[in-house]
């Protein structure tokens, strides 16, 4: 395995990406779908327990990872253009790493969740973060329990951290509000019951895709609090039990990008 902790621009600092690369066993290895994961942490924090494990679990799909550690407390747009910097990264270094380069996929959770659609949504929008190559734009979003509107049932506390609080910020970073029909295909999961990000957030966007005909899978999960990750008691920030009918998003997650 390649296993790199790599600082995106001055060394040592924040943001960087840890590498989880699966080394070829086989001579001419097929080339691997990757999934660039952003932890969720209210954009306060980066959560340990969206990350490795993550990535973990898809290396034991066949699939590559690599985790961003991005800037958090910080005005926006400072985390999107460490986003883009991570997937600019990797599309660099994809004949390197043997990975597929139309099947990169943008992973993210909660506020995590939010700034892996913002940067499949807004890679063309946002002028900090535009490219003529693309070499940012995703071929995918996979969002876990995702901050996606700023609207009535917006986690208040992920857009005061990156400080959309004018009428006009609000609207740019309520991400139901910018699709379009070039944002890329989405697949979504969510708990009816989670009580810190509503499954209103994932409603609203599988709706917006919708009325722009791009592709998405959803998966409404009818109970599970918030921050669940893998769903397995090692990994949930609550003192639970597994919940094994949530445990299937990750499965469910790689037959889509078998798809591609």
């Amino acid at each position: 395995m390649i296993h790199k902790k790599i600082s995106l621009r001055k060394q040592g600092e924040i943001p960087y990406i840890t590498t989880y690369i699966l080394e070829d066993v086989v001579p001419n290895q097929k080339k691997r779908p990757l999934v660039v994961i952003f932890p969720g942490g209210a954009y306060e924090f980066c959560s340990p327990r969206e990350a490795e494990p993550i990535a973990c679990a898809f290396n034991s799909m066949g699939i590559n990872a690599v985790i961003v550690e991005y800037t958090v407390k910080a005005a926006y747009p400072q985390s999107l253009i460490d986003a883009s910097d991570a997937v600019v990264y990797v599309r660099q270094h994809a004949q390197e790493w043997n990975t597929d380069v139309d099947k990169i996929f943008v992973c993210g959770f909660s506020a995590g969740g939010h700034l892996a659609a913002s940067i499949a949504i807004m890679c063309d929008k946002e002028d900090a973060i535009k490219r003529a190559d693309k070499l940012n734009k995703p071929n995918g979003m996979i969002l876990s329990y995702p901050v996606i509107t700023s609207g009535e049932f917006a986690h208040r506390g992920s857009f005061n951290a990156i400080s959309a609080v004018t009428p006009e910020l609000l609207e740019k970073t309520s991400l139901e509000k910018q699709v379009d029909k070039n944002t890329p295909p989405a697949f979504i999961w969510h708990t009816f019951s989670d009580n810190a990000v509503p499954v209103e957030n994932s409603l609203r966007l599988a709706a917006a895709l919708r009325e722009k005909s791009v592709p998405f899978e959803l998966h409404i999960y009818p109970d599970g609090p918030h921050g669940l990750s893998l769903a397995t008691k090692f990994v949930m920030e609550h003192d639970n039990e597994d919940i094994p009918y949530v445990q299937n998003w990750i499965e469910h997650a790689k037959k889509w990008i078998e798809l591609f």
